[in-house]
């Protein structure tokens, strides 16, 4: 039933990667979206279009939520939710660790994620109740039992220096409970970390939809739990993130919990 959805969100992220790959590392030109350290680039742009683009031949009454320009109706209970280049930052600045995402919502359930990492061309995809895979190979979240033995990720707001609240306090609790916890600047690519067993979990206090959407469903998909920070379910609306094996989800829940009590 999905397939045709699959093929074309796995088709629209290896084009749009295979354009960033070939543009990278040519500083392009930045602007900026409401602070100083949230970046867009013209190649955010027009990655997006070739999504879009490949979306609308298939499926022109899709709805469409798109980090760049936003929400398009459609007319019926099919909503694809893109983001063109998560980690710009990295990206403008020549540093290689940035990737696409595409998800599909049908009747506000996700049915299928394609995550896209251009340069080492690993295509995470997941469907609901069929499982993930990366590069056609089997998915699966780690085995790690406890928080202790966990390697952890990341990231920071873009209105880092001004938000009402943050991840740094939960960041340095969390490195002296964890072996470590890595920040790369995409969390596209963290949570697909998850869902491959590179990472044991994820959190981060306040995302976009874009963000979370297809790397939600790859960890489910790969035997692994996402909630929000307060662990009740993951809300796209106004999505913060909690991701992890499963194993290390209640001592991560209780760790976040315990630091904000403290406030």
């Amino acid at each position: 039933m999905s397939e045709p959805f699959r093929e074309v969100a796995v088709d629209a992220a290896l084009r749009a990667g295979a354009f960033l790959r070939t543009r990278f590392g040519t500083r392009p030109q930045v602007s900026y979206k409401g602070s100083s350290t949230n970046l867009v680039t013209e190649l955010d742009r027009r990655a997006e279009a070739i999504i879009l683009d490949a979306i609308a031949a298939r499926f022109p009454d899709h709805a469409v939520l798109a980090e760049e320009s936003g929400a398009r109706p459609g007319s019926g209970s099919h909503r694809w939710i893109v983001d063109p280049l998560d980690g710009t930052t990295n990206y403008a600045h020549g540093f290689p660790i940035y990737g696409v995402s595409i998800a599909l919502e049908i009747e506000g359930a996700l049915a299928v994620a394609v995550v896209y990492d251009p340069s080492r061309e690993e295509c995470f995809v997941a469907e609901r109740g069929r499982g993930a895979t990366l590069n056609g190979a089997a998915l699966h979240v780690s085995a790690t039992p406890r928080l202790a033995e966990s390697l952890l990720g990341t990231s920071y707001p873009n209105d880092l220096r001004g938000a009402p609240r943050n991840n740094l306090a939960e960041h340095g609790a969390l490195l002296l409970r964890c072996r470590s916890v890595r920040s790369i600047g995409s969390a596209v690519l963290g949570l697909a970390a998850v869902a491959a067993g590179r990472l044991d979990g994820y959190w981060e206090q306040r995302l976009g939809a874009w963000d979370v959407a297809a790397g939600a469903l790859l960890i489910r998909e790969a035997g692994g739990r996402v909630t929000s920070v307060s662990g009740g379910p993951l809300d796209l609306d106004a999505p913060s993130i909690v991701a992890t094996n499963s194993a290390v989800h209640s001592e991560l829940l209780d760790t976040l919990q315990e630091v904000a009590s403290a406030r």
